[in-house]
């Protein structure tokens, strides 16, 4: 039995399979690969790991186990299943997660091959655990796997309170003491029990709120958007085997990124935190609706014409163009005079925070500070976006404040 101190949930007792898991390279490998990517040009402090995360998962969901009176070997699955729900981030965590669904047709949650062949599939089978079980788990399947993903998951509660923790931002505070007492499985459904409308708002909320502050900050989403334009370009058409970069850490990515003539120039930007600029922002209304629905190869030919029609490399042009606001958790299920509804149809809460993730969505278009007024200019065009003015003084830099720190 282990003790681990962790900055949000106090000490941490590992036992079990999960402390043998612990010291696993797959689980290690963890230590080295940032929870919020590139988060930390807005927020220094944001620098935590998937390591210490994956660690309150596994917490949570002891905790949650022990409420719901769930134990022996069912329980040592998902206990396993919490520890190991991330070893499949690639570097920079969500950031470089796009390049590999495109190459290799996986996200982070599909483990199976990460499980098998290895040290941790020698672990769970010395513990009598099903490796094959432990990796549905992950990837949210049956029931047990709604715990690890899904509406409720663990994941989720951890990772709010952990973000908003090391950025100082205030707003992913839940009580997640209350969520994990409050889980209960309805026909193999779990939902928040009576009671607990509230408590599936503050859930919806935090994350709401987080989204814009943090996980969507604008310095955040153009250094994402840098880090993975480089990627691309060096697990694409630099050769890089995409399985390989799927095992890399932070480290090895930057490493590579360096030595590459077609990536230095980014890494050395990512570096030094000079940072392409905003060229274009646009709200969703002004966006066609095609647009928003491009795949990867229009976008890039997108930005061919942009450069093309600025006079300036192709490389220095980024568009970025976000998913259909969305909101996971309005589908949350919550016990209401003794039936269970969806938080959408019980909440009047949840219209006014779509509403809200609508106003705030934004395309970005970025380029370096001496070229933004003509890519904004060649982008209105090329992508037919129906702007009477751009966002008060983008292109003329006046963004370039405090703001950009989280201030």
């Amino acid at each position: 039995m282990s003790s681990i101190k962790d900055s949000v949930h106090d000490h941490i007792t590992v036992e079990g399979v999960a402390e043998e898991l612990l010291d696993t390279p797959a689980v290690q490998r963890l230590r080295r690969i940032k929870q919020l990517g590139t988060a930390e040009f807005v927020y220094p402090s944001a620098n935590h790991t998937r390591f210490e995360h994956s660690l309150g998962v596994f917490h949570l969901a002891s905790r949650a186990l022990s409420h719901l009176g769930i134990e022996g070997p069912q329980a040592e699955r998902v206990r396993a299943a919490a520890l190991l729900h991330d070893i499949g981030h690639t570097p920079f965590s969500h950031n470089t997660e796009e390049v590999l669904e495109r190459y290799e047709n996986k996200s982070h949650d599909d483990v199976h091959d990460l499980i098998r062949g290895g040290e941790v599939e020698r672990v769970l089978v010395r513990n009598d655990l099903d490796p094959g079980r432990v990796a549905d788990l992950v990837a949210g399947d049956g029931e047990l796997g709604q715990l690890v993903s899904g509406e409720l998951d663990v994941d989720r509660m951890d990772y709010l309170v952990r973000d908003a923790h090391h950025t100082g931002v205030p707003y992913g505070t839940i009580d997640h003491g209350r969520l994990v007492r409050e889980l209960r499985y309805v026909g193999g459904d779990l939902v928040l029990a009576e009671g607990n409308v509230q408590t599936a708002e503050s859930l919806l909320l935090a994350r709401a709120l987080m989204n814009p502050t943090v996980y969507s900050h604008h310095v955040a989403r153009i250094s994402k958007a840098m880090l993975r334009r480089a990627t691309d370009e060096l697990v694409g058409a630099g050769g890089v085997p995409a399985a390989e970069f799927r095992r890399w850490d932070d480290h090895d990515l930057m490493v590579a990124l360096r030595d590459d003539p077609a990536t230095t120039g980014y890494a050395r930007r990512l570096d030094d935190r000079d940072l392409f600029k905003r060229a274009v922002w646009a709200e969703y209304a002004d966006v066609p609706e095609g647009l928003i629905e491009a795949d990867h190869g229009e976008i890039a030919a997108y930005e061919r014409d942009i450069a093309e029609r600025a006079d300036v490399d192709p490389s220095e042009v980024i568009v970025d163009v976000p998913g259909e606001p969305s909101m996971e958790e309005s589908t949350t299920q919550v016990v209401v005079n003794g039936e269970v509804r969806r938080l959408g149809s019980q909440s009047t809460l949840v219209a006014a925070l779509r509403k809200a993730q609508h106003e705030q969505w934004r395309l970005g278009v970025y380029a370096p500070e001496e070229d933004a007024d003509a890519v904004g200019a060649a982008a209105e065009d090329v992508l037919g976006l129906d702007l009477d003015a751009l966002v008060v003084d983008v292109r003329k830099g006046m963004h370039q404040t405090l703001d950009e720190y989280g201030a």
